[in-house]
């Protein structure tokens, strides 16, 4: 009886080291889950910068660092080396048609967007090589393009910031910006060769776009003729447009159609004023102020 009740006792406690070891294995997974789901800031947070540009867009992809109280450039960013521009990962940029950067042609696609920061001028470099972190493995035999730019002194930035400014049809202006630094970089697109081409194709179509065709003739200077022609068959199909005869003054009035711009743009004024849309009210003053002025 002894030797059966040992055991029975010597399996109990086999049984209940194991129902220990895996309450304990339960709870450890459960610490591990809730570590692994413990969301938590980014010290440098990532952000994707998108703007339509010319016929496609520019994408930026980065990290923004803070400067929390440290010297940047010259510091933490040591000058005449190498730099991820931002944070993490290197910062990438895409360009959805061909560009060009400060007058040096760049084919579309996505690259590697590296700077060296020096005191009186920063290098920005483009690399096919969008694989690294950070700058970590960098060779300039990856780079597809570099060129100089000077920096300027601004007001403190806290945090690290890539902006898309001065945007215009063809032309906008790329800026790394931090600390009490400021560089940037102009981008040009050829996009009026390739508008040019598609106006022509859908002229000869079933329905020919002649509002937007005469609007971007007349606007990028083209033939004021030929687009003078194109508005008033756009507003012979939409009368009621009275933002057509905005354009169609503004036509006029570079043709030295004075009495005629006159005329139109008081008619478009009347109209718009009635839809109250003011922009094409001041618009419309505008012209018939120099109408008034240029025919006298």
């Amino acid at each position: 009886m002894r030797s059966a009740y040992l055991s029975l006792r010597t399996k109990c406690k086999i049984n209940m080291k194991k129902i220990f070891l895996l309450v304990a294995s339960v709870l450890l997974m459960g610490e591990i889950v809730s570590a692994q789901q413990l969301t938590i800031p980014q010290a440098s947070p990532t952000q994707t910068l998108s703007q339509n540009f010319g016929t496609s867009k520019i994408v930026i992809e980065y990290s923004r660092p803070g400067v929390k109280g440290r010297t940047i450039f010259g510091g933490l960013v040591p000058y005449d080396s190498v730099w991820r521009t931002g944070a993490n990962s290197a910062t990438k940029i895409y360009f959805g048609e061909d560009v060009e950067l400060e007058g040096n042609k760049v084919p579309m696609g996505k690259y590697a967007l590296y700077t060296i920061p020096g005191k009186q001028s920063w290098t920005i470099v483009l690399s096919k090589d969008t694989t690294l972190w950070g700058a970590f493995g960098y060779n300039n035999k990856s780079d597809f393009l570099r060129f100089k730019v000077k920096p300027t002194s601004i007001p403190m930035e806290e945090t690290f910031l890539i902006d898309i400014a001065n945007i215009k049809a063809n032309s906008c202006d790329i800026e790394l910006i931090w600390e009490k630094t400021m560089v940037s970089f102009h981008v040009t697109a050829d996009i009026d060769s390739k508008i040019m081409a598609q106006i022509d194709a859908a002229m000869k179509g079933d329905k020919p776009p002649y509002w937007r065709a005469a609007y971007y003739y007349f606007e990028n200077g083209h033939d004021v003729n030929k687009a003078y022609e194109w508005v008033n068959k756009a507003i012979a199909d939409q009368p009621d447009a009275y933002y057509m005869k905005t354009e169609k003054a503004k036509m006029e009035l570079s043709m030295g159609k004075y009495k005629e711009a006159l005329a139109t743009a008081t008619q478009a004024r009347e109209e718009a004023q009635k839809a109250d849309d003011t922009g094409q009210m001041f618009t419309n003053d505008q012209t018939i102020a120099s109408a008034k002025a240029k025919s006298k």
